[in-house]
């Protein structure tokens, strides 16, 4: 008698059912953006603590509330993710090559420097934001104690001004963040190099007064790098600007 074929699980795909569906991509781009940052913020801590746990090396104080290292951290990170805002809009919305590449890199850039600074915020066991009013820690030419706390602010008063809504200096305001969204072509990428331009420049207050009065190595040697990567950036974005026939924005 002929052996019966055996018969196993349905294996077509007439069996198979619908395929899934891949999930849409501004979800797997919030997920991936936060994964990241939240492995930048572990890579920057971890370093920090290695760094200061060397052998024979006495961990110095944490930077307290109000001193330069903190203010500049705190301040920088809500600057900087401005930037990242304005340039993943230009990244994905400008159909210059130029533009494009220039957006992916301060995006990148930024993101990775925000990392840092939450980390060691997490890691002085300082919140994320500021408790009161920004740019109190920019105090007077020398409105900061030295020392191992990072230099604590000893007079609010001549800290620069925030704008009526809290934004400090260079940052775009909710009018100008719409006007560059309704944009679209050469008027977008233009809108966009005077508001990064301006961005920059207020930018590079911030770090240069960080670099000049923080006595926390890090919180220098991160300064020093946006001074000189921003300051490189300024003289590419004034360059795009006089290609396109346009001027950068007052910055007061």
């Amino acid at each position: 008698m002929a052996a019966q074929e055996q018969s196993g699980p349905e294996t077509s795909a007439e069996t198979a059912g619908p395929p899934r569906s891949a999930p849409p991509t501004w979800s797997r781009a919030v997920i991936f953006g936060a994964a990241a940052l939240a492995a930048l913020l572990i890579g920057a801590t971890i370093g920090l603590v290695i760094g200061q746990s060397r052998a024979g090396d006495e961990p110095p104080a944490s930077p307290q509330a109000g001193s330069v290292a903190v203010g500049f951290a705190q301040d920088m990170s809500r600057h900087h993710l401005q930037a990242v805002t304005m340039a993943n809009w230009a990244r994905d919305h400008s159909d210059d090559p130029a533009i494009k590449q220039l957006a992916f890199d301060i995006a990148s850039v930024q993101l990775e420097q925000v990392g840092r600074m939450k980390g060691w915020l997490m890691l002085w066991s300082q919140p994320e934001e500021p408790l009161g009013e920004p740019m109190t820690w920019m105090s007077g030419p020398q409105g900061h104690a030295h020392g191992s706390s990072g230099g604590a602010v000893s007079d609010a008063s001549d800290a620069p001004d925030a704008s009526d809504d809290g934004r400090m200096p260079g940052m775009a305001s909710e009018e100008e963040l719409a006007k560059l969204r309704s944009l679209s072509g050469e008027e977008l990428d233009v809108y966009f190099l005077q508001l990064m331009l301006r961005h920059h420049q207020g930018g590079v207050e911030m770090a240069q007064y960080g670099y000049d009065h923080s006595s926390v190595r890090a919180v220098k040697t991160l300064a020093n790098s946006m001074l000189v990567s921003q300051d490189a950036e300024m003289d590419t974005m004034r360059g795009m600007l006089a290609e396109r026939g346009a001027q950068p924005l007052p910055f007061p």
